[in-house]
């Protein structure tokens, strides 16, 4: 195997960095059993990391798709597309590919929203909206009423009947800029996007606007999405941009009557065929013992989902060309899935998931990336104890990339259905702070992707599934 002179010697300087700090006899006794390893897996995860940077092709499959289909939200044709594209990917690499039929939802957005309000001052203007995913239309002459804003179901029912009857909900609570890790404000807020049409309802809403999940204030409304419930009358929902959300708050904060008209021509068609893409190198001792790596191959019908989850999937096969590229013959099956439908129903997760268990297979690992294509931080780990902390053994491996957070958490939904008593399942976790301006947005685009950056998340996953391999949980 090809190894280049800066690498060797920065792995030999660490060993000697170390050694000195320890003293000699204890670094003796420390690196008398290990060392060799030591060497030898830093070594194979240096070059993992070298070939990313300089010959993985993640980087231009995630522009061919982006370019040349764009966004692929179940059901469409960018999705059909988008699935042939991947078997080829595949095929390309000597994966065996195969699709896996399922049935998925189609919701259409049809023609662009159209939005603005009327104060009783005499301001007019417009407003970014975009309809939620599996939304109901407002009808050919749109929909007109007085908004009310609330920021908490504690609020919504506070204002009863009395105060939400024959009105446009507005659920304007920001996502908390305290959390360093940006999910958890994600995960707070989300519950207004996903419920909020049933719970404004209940009161008599004939319309919701949710305010967009993104800690910038900008013009991108961000869609994604929603639910009703049997018994309970559908209503219109779309997300408004954090800028007009903020601006619609400010009237309604000095008593204004604000009005608004929403048209939004969405409606949701017959569940058809799609297929999660499937390829693999074949384990040469534990063949039918999988190491999985995958993220979602659908998008929303915005931008051209680059970084949700485009990123992800492009990663996980990135994941297989370079232990390809290293000659690395793994002991267990390494398996790439590009799941369908993660957006808007988790059908692909729940097909594969009922495959894996009618299979009798054993899913030793799965490692999921869907946190956008940005510079790698660590890992989200579900297992016991035993298993966590034999991850968290080897950070010393990963630390000099960037690697830091490797800690118990949750990996991801795709991977969710495949957890048993005695596997793990993964999460990749690069740096959260810009994913929410693209994440379900049109700001969602390929140009704003870093090469580097999702190079080194491809690495970095890499060098976990050489190491869960080699010496298993």
């Amino acid at each position: 195997m090809k190894r280049t002179q800066p690498f060797v010697f920065a792995i030999l300087g660490s060993v000697l960095i170390f050694s000195h700090a320890i003293g000699q006899d204890d670094a003796k006794r420390s690196f008398g059993s290990v060392n060799e390893q030591f060497a030898s897996d830093s070594l194979e995860i240096a070059e993992i990391f070298r070939l990313a940077l300089t010959e993985s092709n993640v980087y231009p499959w995630l522009g061919d798709m982006c370019r040349n289909i764009g966004h692929r939200l179940s059901g469409s044709l960018q999705a059909d597309e988008a699935v042939e594209y991947s078997f080829d990917l595949m095929n390309d690499l000597g994966l065996n590919p195969w699709k896996q039929s399922l049935m998925v939802p189609v919701w259409k957005r049809g023609a662009k929203e159209l939005s603005y309000y009327v104060s009783e001052d005499g301001q007019k203007d417009e407003l970014s909206i975009l309809a939620l995913g599996g939304s109901i239309a407002t009808g050919d002459d749109g929909l007109v009423a007085d908004v009310v804003e609330v920021k908490t179901w504690d609020e919504l029912k506070q204002l009863g009947e009395e105060g939400v009857k024959g009105k446009i909900v507005f659920f304007n609570e920001e996502m908390n800029p305290e959390n360093l890790y940006t999910f958890h404000s994600y995960g707070h807020c989300v519950m207004h996007r996903w419920g909020g049409a049933v719970e404004a309802a209940k009161y008599g809403a004939v319309g919701v606007l949710v305010r967009s999940l993104n800690l910038r204030i900008d013009d991108f409304p961000h869609t994604g999405s929603m639910k009703y419930e049997d018994g309970i009358t559908k209503i219109p929902a779309a997300a408004v941009s954090t800028q007009d959300a903020e601006t619609l708050s400010k009237l309604l904060s000095v008593g204004n009557d604000v009005k608004v008209m929403m048209l939004m021509m969405c409606k949701t068609l017959d569940d058809k065929e799609s297929f999660n893409v499937i390829g693999e190198i074949k384990g040469t001792e534990h063949p039918e013992k999988a190491i999985l790596v995958g993220g979602h191959l659908d998008s929303w019908d915005v931008g051209d989902g680059a970084h949700d989850d485009g990123a992800g999937v492009m990663q996980s096969l990135g994941v297989l060309e370079l232990l390809q590229k290293i000659n690395y013959q793994p002991k267990h099956t390494v398996r790439v899935v590009f799941f369908m439908n993660e957006e808007n129903g988790l059908r692909g997760a729940t097909a594969y998931s009922e495959y894996a268990q009618s299979g009798k297979e054993e899913h030793i690992a799965a490692i999921e990336s869907d946190r956008g294509g940005f510079t790698p931080r660590g890992f989200h780990v579900e297992g016991n104890q035993s298993q966590i902390q034999k991850i968290q053994s080897w950070k010393e491996l990963l630390d000099e990339y960037g690697i830091h957070q490797v800690e118990e958490g949750g990996a991801g939904a795709d991977v969710g259905p495949l957890k048993t008593e005695n596997n793990v399942l993964i999460g990749f976790v690069p740096d959260s702070q810009r994913y929410f301006d693209h994440h379900h947005s049109a700001n969602d685009t390929f140009d704003t992707v870093n090469k580097r950056e999702l190079e080194l998340g491809t690495a970095s996953i890499a060098a976990l599934v050489y190491l869960i391999d080699k010496y298993g949980l």
